[in-house]
């Protein structure tokens, strides 16, 4: 008795003695404030961003991509997985007990057996227990580590949504935006293709030549070329989304067009806010706090690990008598176990270890900087994008007029069709970049969203519960 009382107070005084360093955020750079300050900026990175769109289509679509995609619920899946590795990793914390039963014949050698029955039966039932005392800390760290393996995996979980969220609005925006260029071709190979009527009568006449008959015919062919061109992005466009939403490849329903789609609001905030703000962020803090704790867990084995053992049961011969006192077996003890000689696999291991850490925490510094970069490239872009979206609505206006003029002077036969044909190429073009130009704006606001993070991400994340599952938590609620 006294030798346990000793080994008891030994294991209290040691159980303080964990190894391994203790995790503390490393110290990043962060800048004061961002390259470009909007100031039309508002707080509303904690809402539900892409409502100010105001197109209901484009709400459902998210709302079923969120409930449907494969990409998420393989991240939900995993999360599932680690939450059971971290359950793993926690039971070496705590004693483990079985039960077991054995009912056997034997037979054994004649001229070795000293039973009065050969062969003989044997019956036993017995309860035993084991227990690593973790004195050095290494299933603490284990556990540590496999609590942030955990949460990074919940943070990449939380990274899917907020691709998802984007994907979809980037690509609904891209498809409205092709929606329009195509009419855009159309209008404009119907008008020139009533062209090419009028001038294939003139030419029959004699009141052109084919030289300005050819001319004609390739302004109306430059405009036909283009509808197939887009209606192939436009498929491509619908079939992306189709896969976000977990559907296969199909038409997707459309709402408002891209004119008529409202321009969310520019996102506030500070490059420090990004350290909480962005998952992909706080998923490479947690693979730092996992890697940090599994340092711990490698120097722990350069110690002696101490484990004890424990058994009651009933052993007999004869079922009957299994229970009885005199059936009564048992034993415990303890073992002390040290390496002494193992080719240097302990030292490996740590240096494994370290050598994780040093990687997982450039990691985590390249993943910051590449945050504000993002971040500082995201409001750049929209900037410019709606200067540039503002000068070439201004060309399309006053090609408009060019081509306007150009048309009244060859009707009153002051120029050639030439001039004509130059306006109306012009203006074709520049429409479809004024287009682009207004769909790359939407894309840049979806990307700012994406680039800031923020509370956003757990108002997407409630809708990922479906109709079904929310009907039945009412039922139990009831």
């Amino acid at each position: 008795m006294r030798k346990v009382i000793l080994l008891s107070i030994l294991t209290l005084v040691l159980a303080g003695c964990r190894l391994g360093p203790d995790y503390r955020r490393p110290a990043v750079e962060t800048p004061q404030s961002w390259r470009y300050e909007a100031e039309e900026a508002q707080d509303v990175a904690n809402t539900s961003w892409w409502k100010q769109f105001d197109d209901p289509v484009l709400n459902e679509l998210i709302l079923t991509a969120l409930r449907e995609n494969r990409d998420l619920k393989i991240a939900a899946a995993r999360v599932n997985e680690y939450q059971g590795r971290l359950m793993i990793a926690r039971s070496d914390l705590f004693p483990h007990a079985s039960a077991s039963g054995e009912g056997s014949v034997n037979r054994v050698q004649e001229k070795l057996s000293s039973f009065t029955a050969n062969p003989y039966h044997k019956y036993q039932a017995a309860f035993g227990s084991s227990w690593e005392l973790d004195i050095w800390g290494r299933y603490r760290k284990a556990t540590e580590a496999a609590r942030a393996d955990l949460l990074a995996t919940e943070e990449g979980r939380r990274g899917v949504i907020l691709s998802l969220c984007s994907s979809v609005a980037a690509g609904y925006v891209n498809l409205r935006d092709l929606d329009n260029q195509l009419l855009i071709a159309k209008g404009t190979a119907e008008s020139n293709g009533k062209t090419l009527d009028l001038f294939r009568i003139r030419a029959a006449g004699g009141v052109i030549s084919n030289l300005e008959l050819s001319q004609v015919k390739s302004q109306y062919f430059l405009a036909l070329a283009r509808i197939p061109a887009i209606e192939k992005l436009i498929g491509q466009q619908e079939n992306a989304l189709c896969l976000l939403m977990g559907k296969n490849p199909g038409v997707i329903a459309r709402g408002k067009t891209i004119d008529e789609l409202k321009l969310p609001s520019v996102p506030r905030g500070l490059p420090s806010d990004l350290l909480e703000r962005r998952p992909d962020i706080r998923q490479a803090e947690q693979n730092l706090v996992a890697a940090n704790a599994r340092i711990g867990e490698a120097r722990a084995l350069y110690f002696p690990s101490i484990s004890l053992t424990g058994a009651f049961g009933w052993a007999s011969t004869h079922l009957s008598d299994l229970f009885t006192g005199a059936s009564k077996v048992w034993n415990w003890g303890g073992t002390i176990t040290a390496p002494i000689f193992m080719g240097g696999a302990i030292r490996g291991q740590n240096k494994v270890a370290e050598a994780m850490q040093q990687e997982t925490l450039l990691a985590y510094q390249k993943t910051v900087q590449n945050a504000f970069r993002e971040v500082n490239d995201a409001l750049t872009n929209q900037k410019n994008s709606r200067e540039q979206l503002s000068a070439q609505k201004r060309q399309v206006d006053a090609l408009r007029d060019y081509a306007r003029l150009a048309r009244l002077r060859f009707d009153n036969g002051y120029t050639s069709y030439i001039e004509v044909l130059d306006a109306e190429r012009n203006l074709f073009e520049a429409e479809l970049s004024c287009s682009q130009t207004q769909g790359t704006l939407f894309t840049d606001i979806v990307n700012l969203y994406k680039t800031m993070g923020g509370g956003w991400i757990n108002e997407a994340d409630k809708l990922t519960v479906t109709r079904e599952a929310k009907g039945d938590q009412a039922n139990d609620a009831d």
